[in-house]
């Protein structure tokens, strides 16, 4: 049988201490003079992937999802988490200590506005907050007549008695040919926008940011090949990046040095402090910058501006090699894709297989490429109702087998030096339910509706979100969730500023990377998501239009399970495009697979 390596099924999710834990908190409340604390899952970076470290939130509830703030006071605690967590929230977090609110319909300043009174106050952690997002609290707390207050030392680590130690993976270099442009080239292109913003200094909160513009990699977080670090742009003196020396090798530390000075953790408040001093006008990103950065800015004298990191944009709109490199990556993973479903084909009727079992074997598939860095994300193996639990994780303990009349939904990816995939695929084990094969069309159909768009350019991502969901608003339906969002060049998986969701309001630019998944979840029972990874590109221009036309490129490259199509709900266009797409999944693989796979790989792809 299959080995998975790079990820575990230990059940990290554990609320037994929950209650002792809270007992302690709720004791610092008091030493503080507090009347509630809150704790994100958030570390100095906003990272989406934590370091062990700073997993200070799965701790003290049990919640382990990548989403959530608990919101902490002497009677009662609260947990917010977003709509894709919701199911997995109630399974690992003890309802008897913790009350559940969702955090995009009750996010916590609404919660705090209605909840707290005058003689309240909130204590935070600035290091663990944006500066809108302290701001935003703050307001919240203002409009109840209650006060937020900063404290210095995280109450959490106070009372975490053996927490693990801090990252010191080595970091590497990402060579020229995969990231496109040097260091220098990047950083004049940096330089200039600074100019144009009419500020002396950009402050790089966001360690992707740092990779990007400085051609590095890492290993500090699992998934994603970051290296944790603060920097300092000046419009007019050279880079400086915070980082501990223990990680750089001599060639590394020599390479990075020739473009930027490198210093020790321990020197970077001093730095933000003399920018204070010198009353400089720095630029802060508010999608990363801690509310800490900008305290210590002020308090020094200077003046912090709040704006869109530039080098967020320029990493997001990918060069030519990273364009190739992207293609390159897809058509590696997706001969490993149909190697694991055709496999999964095989043996899956015959109700022997387990979730880990399907998980370890398409690891497998993606290592026999000799190319896997890592995966970028712990793959979401969900039979039956686990499908439903949108980011659901399988463990030792919740590992379910694989039967006949279910729906396995699989999304997963890879980290490859030349680009980061993503992909799910909902099979169907034997024959679906009529219902299941409604639904399953209802996203099918909002899938292509997506991937067939073309578009003004400006256009954002929340105007395209619609095309994904027509057809289940039809239906009275809906998914919680984002149709897609950006994608990274061997770096993160979730990569902003753009997606297309409710609330994507930044342009979409030809060469952004993005994931095009609709789904329908219902709740005890199946999941379903058909996800691509998609490129934004020129379209076909329309004679006099106004503005120039956009349109997607499909990366993704694995035959979706026609099982489940219900034909006569498909439009000719609909049908048109999926055998398209199909007739180059087999183009484009069959000469890469071997026989019994091609031929399984020529039944999946025929025209429907």
């Amino acid at each position: 049988m299959f080995e998975a390596r790079l990820q575990s099924f230990a059940d990290h999710a554990n609320s037994d201490a929950s209650g002792s834990r809270l007992t302690e908190l709720r004791r610092e409340l008091v030493r503080e003079g507090l009347t509630g604390y809150l704790v994100p899952r958030a570390d100095r970076h906003q990272d989406e992937n934590l370091p062990p470290a700073e997993e200070r939130l799965a701790w003290l509830t049990g919640f382990t999802g990548s989403a959530g703030i608990a919101l902490v006071l002497r009677e009662k605690a609260i947990l917010f988490v977003d709509g894709r967590y919701t199911e997995q929230a109630r399974l690992e977090v003890d309802s008897s200590l913790f009350t559940l609110e969702h955090l995009v319909e009750k996010p916590p300043h609404l919660w705090i506005e209605e909840n707290l009174s005058g003689t309240d106050k909130l204590g935070y952690d600035p290091w663990l907050h944006t500066v809108e997002g302290a701001e935003r609290i703050a307001k919240a707390c203002s409009t109840a007549g209650s006060a937020l207050i900063p404290i210095e030392g995280n109450l959490v680590d106070r009372i975490w008695s053996d927490p693990p130690a801090p990252p010191l993976a080595p970091v590497s270099l990402h060579p020229l040919r995969f990231a496109g442009q040097s260091p220098e080239e990047k950083l004049a292109r940096i330089g200039a926008e600074l100019q144009k913003l009419r500020a002396d200094a950009l402050v790089v909160s966001d360690p992707q940011a740092i990779a990007w513009t400085f051609n590095i990699r890492g290993a500090d977080v699992r998934f994603t090949p970051l290296p944790l670090a603060f920097a300092i742009i000046s419009r007019t003196e050279r880079p400086t990046i915070y980082m501990d020396g223990r990680k750089l090798s001599n060639a590394v530390r020599n390479a990075i040095e020739r473009v930027a000075d490198v210093r020790e953790p321990a020197a970077f408040e001093a730095a933000l402090a003399a920018l204070g001093q010198r009353k400089a006008s720095v630029r802060l990103d508010q999608v990363t910058a801690a509310d800490a950065l900008a305290r210590i800015i002020k308090a020094a004298g200077g003046s912090t501006v709040l704006g869109a990191d530039p080098i967020a944009l320029m990493k997001a709109v990918k060069n030519e090699a990273e364009i190739a490199g992207a293609r390159g990556a897809h058509k590696r993973d997706g001969v490993s894709v149909v190697r694991f479903l055709a496999w999964f084909d095989q043996n899956a009727p015959g109700g022997k297989l387990s979730e880990i079992d399907a998980v370890a074997a398409l690891e497998s598939f993606r290592r026999e490429t000799g190319a896997l860095k890592d995966i970028s994300f712990p793959t979401i193996a969900g039979t039956g109702p686990d499908g439903a639990i949108v980011h659901y994780r399988v463990t030792a303990r919740t590992n379910r087998s694989i039967l006949p009349g279910q729906l396995f939904l699989v999304d997963s990816g890879a980290q490859y030096e030349d680009g980061t995939t993503d992909i799910t695929r909902t099979i169907a084990i034997g024959e679906p339910a009529s219902e299941m094969r409604d639904r399953f069309t209802r996203a099918l159909k909002g899938h292509i509706a997506v991937a067939r768009a073309v578009f003004p350019d400006g256009t954002t991502g929340a105007q395209i979100d619609p095309f994904a969901r027509q057809f289940l608003w039809d239906a009275g339906l809906d998914f919680d969730h984002g149709t897609g969002h950006g994608v990274g060049s061997y770096l993160s998986v979730h990569e902003g500023p753009a997606r297309l969701a409710k609330l994507g309001t930044a342009p979409l630019r030809r060469g952004m990377i993005l994931s095009n998944e609709p789904g329908y979840y219902k709740s005890g029972a199946y999941g379903i998501r058909i996800e691509n990874l998609m490129l934004v590109v020129e379209g076909p221009q329309v004679p006099n239009s106004e503005k120039p036309l956009n349109a997607f490129e499909t990366l993704t490259l694995a035959p979706i399970d026609q099982r489940l199509i219900m034909r006569e709900m498909l439009t000719p266009d609909e049908a048109a495009w999926l055998n398209a797409y199909h007739a180059r999944v087999f183009d484009e693989l069959a000469p890469l697979c071997d026989e019994p796979t091609r031929a399984w790989l020529s039944a999946a792809t025929r025209e429907i």
